[in-house]
């Protein structure tokens, strides 16, 4: 009998600032960046951190089968990729996971794109990008703690869909295994989550270090 997933309604973490400073193209030593540009960016971090509103979930489901470009499921589901299936060798169970940055700091970035203002837009979008990822780091450190006291470990590595051959169709399943709905997120007939700024991974769970 599949578990249900482990909801998290409000995940908190610091702003990244470093780590958003690079995904804008800033270089330490090497970029300049003038008091003025960086006022701006940092108002700009300032609001993303209120509009942000992290939420996310996670399930660990067995690995029956593993094979060539196919990951069967404990729930008789399957995963089509061959560089997944690679990934998850010596794994016999799989951290599946989602993370939203809600729908607010997407409205945000709409508003002020409308508005011309694509500097502040720019810095919104890398803020949300970069929040979204550390919250399924939050969440798979969160879960490597609980098994850990089996003696297994969370690769460090993780596919989301749409990376490599893992294609986007396979988000349904996450999508529904994740009840992403109660979350607030939606998913497309194309597979495409709703709000921007939602992903989903799997990560292998196996015996010793990750």
């Amino acid at each position: 009998m599949v578990k249900d997933p482990v909801l998290f309604h409000a995940i908190h973490l610091d702003m990244p600032v470093d780590a958003v400073y690079r995904r804008l193209g800033y270089r330490k030593a090497l970029t300049r960046v003038s008091r003025e540009q960086r006022r701006e960016v940092e108002v700009a971090l300032q609001d993303a951190a209120r509009f942000i509103e992290l939420k996310g979930s996670a399930l660990i489901l067995p690995v029956e089968v593993r094979h060539g470009d196919t990951v069967v499921l404990g729930t008789g589901e399957a995963f089509r990729s061959a560089g997944l299936a690679r990934m998850l060798s010596g794994s016999h169970k799989v951290l599946v996971m989602g993370a939203t940055a809600g729908g607010r700091i997407i409205e945000e970035i709409r508003k002020v794109s409308e508005k011309g203002n694509l500097s502040r837009a720019v810095v919104l979008d890398a803020a949300a990008s970069e929040m979204t990822d550390r919250a399924l780091d939050w969440i798979s450190a969160y879960i490597g703690r609980q098994v850990r006291r089996e003696g297994l470990a969370i690769t460090s590595r993780r596919f989301s869909a749409g990376y490599g051959d893992f294609e986007l169709e396979n988000q349904r399943i996450m999508y529904e295994r994740l009840r992403l709905g109660e979350i607030g997120v939606e998913i497309t007939d194309s597979c495409i989550l709703i709000p921007e700024k939602s992903v989903t991974a799997v990560a292998g769970i196996r015996a010793g270090n990750p």
